[in-house]
């Protein structure tokens, strides 16, 4: 079931919303919580219903482990230390095999020469994420940081479906309260209007405007076996724009939803695109990824404590983790470590004392962010190598026809006239939506902004009214959104 489905918006999120506050009403605090995690049990299962053990059987397993974590150590036969090893190899291994063992064998096979069968694993819906959440889970647990919560508290943080499938990536302490606080088990009519207001301009995002890129960014990638210098650049563009408004949609109708049950989900995005630097992108995009990874990968390796070449090196480490943890596959490997050499280069960079003008510095960054991308959404490096082949090549230049009057002398270059997007099955809008992205990312207030700022009115009112007419209309095509893949 999808956020952006006739099921999920007009059945499942309505129907669940009326049973939970109705059992809350009658004081049956307890049963609306069990139905609570019935209903994202539920959404989880609506795609693959063979998975539910899967997920059943990890909460069960990290909420025993956690408890033994959070228990007097005399009672233990093991130190807690080892419990914590012991409950992270068993979820870096349940993740492993689904994600990562026909990688493991395709690489042995291309460096044996020898061709063992892969096992075709289906990726489980929302393996990634459930996973990082319960392993800060137990290494906050370790650190005494969390309390003894009874199983139907703890499923209910794992499994609550607005940020179940694709985060945000939430710890404990920001969720546990909120749940536990007798005042969200009544209905908030203004929460209600944030949520709808902040979910509809998520669908907007999702269904409008990245559905829209999506097509130019699948026909360069997947379907154009030759791309001429403007038809590169819209396609990496066009994929920079898509992943940014399906992800950024993605996040906000989770955090729309949510607020319906009065729960407030971290920000994820923070108009990454207007950053100047790689270091304050990574504080702006997927946030709560990038919390995790220093949180719980970065400062265990040693972080800035231990002078600068280890500091190189696990910026380094952590950014390969992250881009591997993304997806199994090489092109993902070296997209991290892209970031993480660009981390480095900035550290460096900024020890030096050294300035750009603002302005310059946003173009760095934007392009930087822009061409590692290719190497994310390239299915095989000779994708990723089709497009910035020819986004850095003069060798194949198509111009407007309608330029071809004004400008005929550079023919005598190379420079032809034509269909100049022909191959990506763009025309003249795509120029324009290229622009608009442009406006969106760097001119407007971003969604989080908005909703600091909502106040019910008529101009808001109207916003909402016309966001889910268009989006509505467009939901006849709806599509999976892209980190549903990771």
């Amino acid at each position: 079931m999808l956020f952006n489905s006739y099921e999920f918006i007009f059945v499942f999120l309505p129907i669940t919303f009326i049973i939970y506050f109705y059992l809350n009403h009658k004081r049956l605090t307890e049963a609306s919580k069990g139905f609570l995690v019935f209903s994202s049990l539920f959404f989880y299962s609506w795609w693959n219903i063979a998975y539910l053990p899967l997920i059943l059987s990890s909460i069960l397993f990290n909420y025993i482990v956690g408890n033994s974590l959070n228990s007097d150590e005399n009672h233990h036969r093991f130190s807690k230390k080892s419990i914590l090893t012991f409950g992270i190899i068993a979820n870096i291994a349940l993740l492993g095999y689904f994600k990562y063992t026909d990688f493991m064998i395709e690489n042995v096979n291309y460096l044996t020469s020898s061709n063992i069968p892969t096992l075709d694993l289906a990726l489980p819906l929302a393996i990634s994420f459930f996973t990082f959440q319960q392993i800060s889970y137990l290494v906050d647990s370790y650190k005494q940081e969390t309390k003894e919560y009874d199983f139907l508290n703890y499923a209910l943080f794992v499994t609550f479906f607005p940020q179940l499938i694709a985060g945000p990536i939430v710890h404990h302490k920001e969720m546990m309260p909120q749940f536990a606080n007798i005042r969200n088990k009544v209905k908030n009519y203004r929460n209600i209007a944030m949520g709808l207001f902040i979910f509809s301009i998520g669908l907007f995002k999702k269904v409008v405007i990245a559905d829209t890129f999506a097509t130019w960014a699948t026909a360069g990638f997947d379907t154009a076996t030759t791309l001429n210098l403007f038809e590169a650049w819209a396609t990496s563009l066009s994929y920079t724009f898509q992943l940014y408004f399906d992800f950024s949609g993605y996040t906000d109708m989770a955090i729309g939803a949510a607020l319906l049950f009065n729960i407030k989900l971290p920000i994820n995005f923070n108009s990454p695109y207007k950053s100047t630097n790689i270091q304050d992108f990574w504080r702006r995009w997927h946030i709560t990824l990038s919390r995790f990874l220093k949180d719980y990968i970065y400062i265990p390796l040693g972080g800035n404590r231990k002078g600068e070449f280890r500091t190189y090196n696990n910026l380094l480490a952590t950014f390969v983790i992250g881009g591997l943890w993304h997806g199994a596959g090489w092109t993902f490997v070296f997209w991290g470590f892209l970031h993480g050499i660009a981390m480095v280069i900035h550290r460096v960079w900024s020890k030096l004392g050294f300035k750009l003008w603002t302005w310059v510095a946003w173009l760095i960054t934007f392009n930087f962010v822009n061409i590692a991308w290719v190497f994310f959404r390239a299915k095989k490096w000779d994708d990723a190598v089709k497009v910035l082949g020819s986004m850095f090549s003069l060798d194949n230049v198509v111009l407007p026809n309608l330029l071809a009057s004004k400008l005929a002398m550079l023919s005598n270059y190379g420079v032809k006239f034509g269909g100049f997007v022909a191959n990506i099955q763009g025309g003249k809008d795509t120029v324009v939506w290229l622009l608009i992205g442009f406006i969106l990312i760097l001119l407007f207030k971003n969604s989080m902004e908005k909703l600091r700022l909502f106040e019910p009115s008529i101009i808001n009112g109207f916003i909402f009214i016309m966001t889910f007419i268009i989006s509505f209309y467009k939901l006849s095509g709806y599509s999976e959104f892209l980190y549903f893949r990771f």
